[in-house]
C-alpha cells in the first residue's frame, strides 16, 4: 500500500536572498514539505547551507522540514539539524557514517529517518535497513546540483524498493528527487514513489500553487 502523495519543493531552486519569504510562499501554495539540501563540498561537488540557515527560517512556516544531508559524516551533525528544526533527516547510504547507528541517532532525537541512494547504487543496498527507515530517497539525478534531467533508468529501483517494502508489510515512503515536473511525476508515481521533490518546476513557476496542484494530481492518476 502506497502512502499519501506529498510534494516537497526544493529550496535549492529558490531565491536565496528571500529564503524566508520563499518558504512562506511554498506553504501558502499548498506544499506538504520543504526540502532542504545540505551540501558540504566534499560528499558532493557543491556547497549550499547548514543548520544555522535552516534555523533562521524555522519559525516562519509550519511546513515539515525535509532535510537532505549530502555530507560525508552525517552522524556528527544529527543533533545540530534537529535543533535547527528538522522533522525528517535523510542521509546517504554512501556516506562515511555507519548506517544503522545514524538511523538510530535520528530516531533517538525525535526525527523521522530517510535513507538515500545515488543513481549508481543498487536498490537492494537499502533492504537491510528498511525496518528502521521511514523514507527511502531514490535520487533521480546525480546529487549536488539542481536543474538536471530526470534519469528514467532509476525507476526500476523505485519499483524494486516498493515491492520489497510491500513484501515486508511496511508503510515506508519512497521519495524521488531530481528532474521532477508534471510529466516525470507520473512516471515516478507509477513506479511506486509517493513523495516528490520538485525544485525548478515549482520555484520558477509563474503560479507555484497551480504547479503543486498539478504535480499532486498527476501523481494520483
Amino acid at each position: 500500500m502506497i502512502s499519501l502523495i506529498k510534494i516537497s519543493p526544493s529550496v535549492l531552486a529558490s531565491d536565496f536572498s528571500r529564503l524566508g519569504s520563499e518558504a512562506v510562499k511554498m506553504e501558502e501554495s499548498g506544499a506538504d514539505y520543504l526540502h532542504l539540501d545540505v551540501m558540504d563540498g566534499h560528499f558532493v561537488p557543491n556547497i549550499s547551507f547548514g543548520a544555522p540557515v535552516i534555523a533562521s527560517i524555522r519559525s516562519l512556516t509550519k511546513l515539515v522540514f525535509d532535510v537532505h544531508l549530502m555530507i560525508s559524516e552525517p552522524l556528527k551533525y544529527i543533533d545540530d539539524f534537529k535543533k535547527a528544526g528538522a522533522d525528517i533527516i535523510t542521509f546517504h547510504i554512501e556516506s562515511d557514517s555507519p548506517v544503522e547507528e545514524t538511523l538510530d541517532k535520528i530516531h533517538a532525537c525525535g526525527c523521522k529517518t530517510g535513507l538515500s541512494i545515488k543513481p549508481g547504487t543498487p536498490a537492494d543496498a537499502v533492504y537491510p535497513y528498511l525496518k528502521k527507515t521511514d523514507m527511502v530517497l531514490v535520487m533521480t539525478v546525480e546529487p549536488g546540483f539542481g536543474g538536471q534531467s530526470f534519469m528514467y533508468e532509476t525507476m526500476e529501483k523505485v519499483t524494486a524498493i516498493r515491492e520489497k517494502i510491500n513484501a515486508l508489510g511496511l508503510k515506508t515512503d519512497i521519495q524521488v528527487d531530481g528532474g521532477i515536473n508534471p510529466e516525470t511525476v507520473k512516471v515516478a508515481a507509477k513506479a511506486g514513489a509517493n513523495i516528490f521533490v520538485a525544485g525548478s518546476a515549482v520555484f520558477k513557476a509563474e503560479d507555484p500553487k497551480a504547479t503543486i496542484e498539478t504535480l499532486r494530481n498527476n501523481a494520483s492518476i
